[in-house]
């Protein structure tokens, strides 16, 4: 059975079981309120009685009055006015002839024996016992039914006159509960209809609802298998035998998506395998050095340069491979030391020949940077080293893209998981009903984060088309201060503008440039809740514009650094951990670099903050004209 329907059958059961709960409860106070009418009504008119009996016996005592002291001729007396006045004697009729639930109405004395009465069977005879309808009005819902839907019987309800303190005489009205059960019947046919619309009105919205809680596992199957089908160029053959049921589904897409992380993995491990093999057969000499200058690969030809053999080369420092006067090793440590790229820098060796040096510093989200690669020329094989190397970092940034996919993900199907459990064993109690839609409530929820979750990995992963033109890169940076002109009044922060030159022309996609400084300069400004100053510099570093934004916030934590350009990873308390990653994207895919500086309050009391460094390659052919060069 697929969830859908179970959770439309156990929703829609626990619906009917609450409204007919409901329902019930109700009607049992519909009955309750109308016997309390009935014995209100009756106690009026049983007042009007006890009344009408007081003027009788004043009457009858003044006409005629007791033959001889004592209580037994005052009783005589008393009985004679009641049973000879009229008026009493009519009252009682009336109540009967009129009153749709009353059967009789007799008067007792202290004995209860009876002095008047509508039914001349009871004349003088001892009153019967009767089930008093005060006691019906305050039983429960149960025993109320059982009274009024039961045998037919008379409920009593009495009212005394007191003489002396003591009960003298009693009234007493009865109400038959074949009458009051007809004078209920229209109410509670109103009352059932009532209730059986109520119920199939609920029945219809629990279905509905249950249908649009998982309409978003269902949108995220389809994005899930869109992704993969985008990943793969091809549709899945195994998806067609899976069930059409959205968990499964997803649960399913998710476990393809691991094996294509794996086989990515192992392609990376292949990759890296043939990347050894192949710097084993070239005629050029290649160099990866780490962030702290040491060789990690070399390849065999490095000796043909060198005079030290490859096993000497690796894991040795620059200073030690290099150490010599030669014109190659002070041209190798002058680049190292100045952090200097050189591509096909002509060297005359010692031997007369003439070699091309290129060190390529490999820059990243680590403060140093990640490493560094020198070739010492080979041109029939640089362009297929160059495609290999620009193939393993593609294939690193999609490993750090998709690290944070398993979490992201994991997290709520977790939750969806367990909430399902605590479902499940709350519908098999009716009595957990709003609890029970709590978790509803909570898997609507998660489901909605898995969407946005993928979402902004389907955005992220989505290939980038610029457009590039000439722009200035001060226009740009006015046109993102306009855009945000809200957000800085807002938190009242102060910008200080400066440019060291009238234009910086560069190359670029404008929307996409614009955004990335956007993010970067909406970051700055909420670092300063309680205001500050906002620092802007434009200026010309060698052959790059750069854009300097710094803000006066409390800095980025120290173990948050090395990780704040990760997708989905942010500090901020309702942070995406996009916009960064984002920038970051934008920059390299311009030929840029994106880079900070951050000081907390514990590492600079006095002057803390964070600035970010945009670089841009200057647009080469507006360089000469505005003198930037």
């Amino acid at each position: 059975m697929r969830l859908r329907t179970k959770l439309v059958l156990v929703t829609t059961a626990l619906t009917f079981a609450l409204v007919l709960v409901l329902s019930v409860l109700f009607l049992g106070e519909l009955l309750r309120q109308r016997l309390e009418q009935t014995a209100d009504a009756n106690d009026v008119l049983a007042h009007q009685v006890l009344l009408s009996t007081r003027q009788a016996i004043e009457n009858g005592l003044r006409k005629n009055p007791p033959s001889a002291p004592g209580d037994e001729a005052f009783h005589l007396a008393v009985a004679d006015a009641l049973r000879s006045d009229e008026a009493l004697k009519s009252l009682m009729e009336s109540i009967v002839r009129y009153s749709p639930a009353v059967q009789d109405v007799f008067i007792t004395n202290a004995n209860r024996a009876v002095l008047t009465s509508t039914d001349p069977v009871l004349l003088n005879q001892s009153a019967p016992y009767r089930t008093l309808l005060s006691a019906a009005h305050q039983a429960g819902m149960m025993q109320q039914a059982r009274i009024v839907f039961g045998p037919a019987q008379v409920l009593d309800l009495p009212l005394s006159l007191d003489r002396n303190g003591s009960p003298f005489l009693t009234i007493h009205v009865g109400v038959r509960s074949s009458l009051l059960r007809n004078a209920y019947v229209p109410l509670l046919r109103a009352a059932i209809l009532f209730s059986a619309v109520a119920i199939l009105g609920c029945i219809v919205a629990a279905a509905l609802l249950s249908t649009a809680a998982l309409r978003p596992i269902e949108q995220i199957s389809r994005q899930l298998e869109d992704l993969t089908l985008r990943a793969t160029h091809q549709r899945d053959p195994e998806a067609e035998g899976i069930p059409k049921d959205a968990v499964v589904r997803v649960a399913a897409t998710i476990d393809r998506l691991g094996r294509q992380l794996e086989s990515s993995e192992q392609q990376h491990i292949a990759l890296e395998s043939n990347l050894n093999k192949m710097l084993h057969t070239l005629k050029d000499g290649v160099m990866l050095f780490t962030s702290d200058g040491r060789v990690v690969i070399a390849s065999e030809a490095v000796s043909n340069f060198l005079p030290l053999e490859r096993v000497q080369v690796l894991n040795a420092s620059v200073e030690t491979i290099f150490a010599n006067q030669s014109a190659l090793d002070l041209a190798v440590r002058r680049a190292f030391a100045h952090q200097t790229t050189l591509a096909d820098e002509e060297i005359q060796m010692d031997s007369g020949r003439t070699v091309e040096l290129s060190i390529d510093f490999i820059t990243g989200s680590e403060p140093g940077g990640l490493g560094a690669l020198l070739t010492l020329h080979d041109a029939e094989t640089e362009q297929e080293l160059e495609r290999e190397i620009e193939v393993s970092r593609r294939l690193a940034a999609i490993g750090r893209l998709t690290a944070g996919v398993g979490h992201e993900v994991k997290n709520p199907i977790n939750a969806m998981v367990v909430h399902l459990e605590l479902l499940r064993g709350k519908l098999a109690q009716p009595s957990n009903g709003e609890a029970a839609l709590r978790h509803v409530e909570i898997l609507s929820s998660e489901m909605q984060r898995l969407d946005r979750v993928v979402q902004a990995l389907a955005d992220f992963s989505r290939p980038i088309d610029l457009h590039l033109h000439d722009h200035d890169l001060g226009d740009l940076m006015r046109s993102v201060l306009d855009l945000a002109s809200a957000e800085v009044e807002q938190n009242d922060v102060r910008i200080q503008f400066t440019a060291t030159a009238p234009r910086l022309p560069v190359r670029v996609d404008a929307d996409l440039i614009r955004q990335a400084i956007l993010n970067i300069f909406l970051n700055a400004v909420q670092a300063m809740p309680d205001g500050g100053e906002l620092r802007l510099s434009l200026y010309v570093d060698q052959q790059s514009a750069v854009l300097s934004i710094q803000d006066e916030g409390d800095g980025i934590p120290v173990e948050a650094r090395p990780r704040i350009f990760d997708l989905y990873f942010t500090t901020k308390v309702r942070g995406s951990g996009i916009g960064l990653a984002m920038t970051y994207r934008i920059v390299q895919l311009h030929g840029g670099a994106l880079e900070f500086t951050s000081r907390t309050p514990q590492e600079a009391s006095s002057n803390p903050g964070t600035e970010f460094l945009l670089r841009l390659p200057l647009a080469h052919k507006l360089v000469g004209n505005n003198h930037l060069a």
